[in-house]
């Protein structure tokens, strides 16, 4: 054999090295490649807003980051995962907006990633999988999601790893997925309990298609047991808390939510997700259901289909509760437009429906802070959206998913104001008092650099902290009426009014009490003021 020569090796090597940049080129070309530049617009999305500072901190941000410094099993309005990833969050990047809203923007970015991902298992090439991921870039519901910090950014995510998993799982018949699924449904409902909707589904979805055979092997079953052991925790804080949850989630249906129907719920699905995404998603269902090919992914169809059925029978559901699901939908009727559109003839049809979705995205100001809010105010009169809520308030300038991002601050400088007029002894017996988690929430975490101790408050966490250790001797109130305060106390002061520009108008004007002599004790009528809502 010949021996290589010096030129020979250094032959050999640019070869090599050749090779690899072809290697390199065909990567950033590849289809995986484009997913993740697609998941990167996502994501700088969010963080540009994030880093402009958007309208200020959320009303549910504030309460978030409250429960977050008293962790436990469970809360009155939500499972604890979300919080206690918020807890890590702050100890790791601290509590600025832009670290409060870090996770969610790149959770958003993962799930726009496993879109395509889902496409491409589905039997999708490389328009389906870009189309999947650009109608999730733009879906309405999503951007929302990735713009807050809150269990909602996460709920897409676990459902959108659950319909992966499935896809992968009908595919490939790998019984360890099974495993994989009882994992992602035990954390996913341990962040929101509306998956426990999506696991009816997908057992309905088993027991309906060809793949309820495995129902004769132990590994769904393992599944199962472990997404209830994951699960487990909120449901033993529940039991130690006279069913809490339950009690939240029959206030806020018969009360704030009492207003929403059936109908509010479909049309919701159309205008939260972008109507034009709605060919899309309806061929999806198609596709899981009538398409030869799509039909083994039945279960996907299914798991759409009994959560829809469960939220219109509730009949007052908010249309994003179903949210999480369009990811898959998104995947399968991607698919389905691939294949209609092969042909030369109509094949003109896929840059112009991903051009429309582009063109999606003047929706986008609606739901990501990144406009001036003068400039948003102008730019929805002239698009004629008008402000919105689901919870049948009344409203000013702004929907209220934008108001509820202002005038906190100036709350807890306005209580401060009012407490630092207090003497020293005074101070130590006063308790700062607030009907709603978002003025708690906003003293709490604003209230630090005016001196303010934490505030309590009856409304869903706030009440099971508790008075601590006031008597009710010495209050200050933020907001209510003042004949309300007369009656409950011997001695009462309007000492402030607080106002806040683009608010929402109950926030408004709000008075500020001092109150003194409680006539019964905060022990004794903290039972009564209950209110989870």
């Amino acid at each position: 054999m010949k021996a290589l020569n010096h030129e020979d090796l250094e032959d050999l090597k640019g070869k090599h090295f050749s090779t690899d940049r072809i290697f390199s080129r065909q990567f950033l070309w590849s289809d995986t490649a484009i997913l993740v530049y697609l998941s990167l617009i996502k994501l700088i999305l969010h963080l540009v807003a994030n880093w402009r500072g958007g309208y200020g901190y959320f009303r549910d941000e504030l309460y978030y980051i409250a429960c977050s410094k008293h962790l436990a099993a469970g809360y009155v309005d939500q499972p604890p995962l979300s919080l206690y990833i918020l807890a890590l969050n702050r100890w790791l990047l601290g509590e600025s907006l832009f670290a409060l809203r870090f996770l969610p923007a790149v959770v958003g970015g993962v799930t726009v990633f496993l879109s395509g991902l889902m496409a491409r298992e589905s039997g999708g090439r490389r328009f389906a999988q870009v189309l999947a991921a650009t109608a999730t870039i733009i879906c309405p519901s999503f951007l929302a999601a990735g713009s807050f910090y809150s269990m909602n950014c996460f709920d897409g995510l676990f459902w959108t790893l659950a319909a992966y998993a499935t896809i992968r799982l009908i595919k490939r018949e790998r019984p360890e997925l099974w495993i994989v699924l009882g994992i992602v449904l035990g954390l996913g409902s341990l962040n929101k309990v509306g998956v426990l909707w999506l696991g009816f589904g997908l057992f309905v979805g088993i027991l309906l298609s060809p793949q309820r055979r495995w129902l004769k092997t132990p590994w769904p079953w393992l599944a199962g047991v472990g997404a209830v052991a994951l699960f487990s925790p909120f449901v033993y804080w529940n039991l130690t808390h006279d069913l809490a949850h339950l009690e939240f989630i029959r206030n806020a249906t018969s009360g704030k939510y009492s207003g929403l129907s059936p109908l509010t719920f479909l049309l919701g699905q159309v205008q939260i997700h972008n109507p034009v995404t709605l060919p899309l998603w309806l061929a999806g269902l198609w596709f899981f259901f009538a398409d030869r090919e799509g039909r083994r992914f039945r279960p996907l169809g299914w798991m759409y289909v009994v959560p829809c059925a469960l939220l219109i029978l509730n009949r007052h559901s908010k249309p994003e509760y179903l949210s999480a699901a369009y990811p898959m939908l998104f995947a399968g009727g991607s698919v389905l437009f691939e294949r209609w559109l092969a042909a030369k003839s109509v094949s003109w049809i896929k840059p112009v429906y991903v051009s429309l979705l582009v063109l999606g995205m003047v929706l986008a100001p609606i739901v990501i802070p990144i406009l001036p809010v003068e400039t948003y105010i102008r730019y929805t009169e002239v698009l004629g959206i008008k402000p919105f809520t689901p919870e049948g308030k009344k409203l000013a300038e702004l929907h209220q998913f934008y108001a509820d991002m202002f005038g906190w601050e100036a709350k807890a400088e306005a209580v401060a104001q009012v407490y630092n007029r207090l003497t020293p002894e005074e101070k130590q017996k006063c308790a700062i008092f607030a009907d709603n988690y978002g003025r708690c929430g906003a003293i709490d975490f604003f209230g630090k650099a005016y001196g303010l101790p934490d505030a309590i408050g009856k409304h869903n966490n706030y009440w099971i902290w508790g008075p601590r250790d006031y008597t009710g001797e010495l209050m200050i109130i933020l907001g209510g009426e003042l004949a309300d305060k007369q009656q409950k106390f011997e001695s009462v002061e309007v000492a402030g009014v607080v106002s806040c520009k683009y608010c929402m108008p109950y926030e408004n004007n709000l008075r500020i009490y001092l109150c003194r002599k409680l006539k019964v004790s905060l022990k004794e009528s903290w039972p009564r003021m209950k209110n989870f809502s």
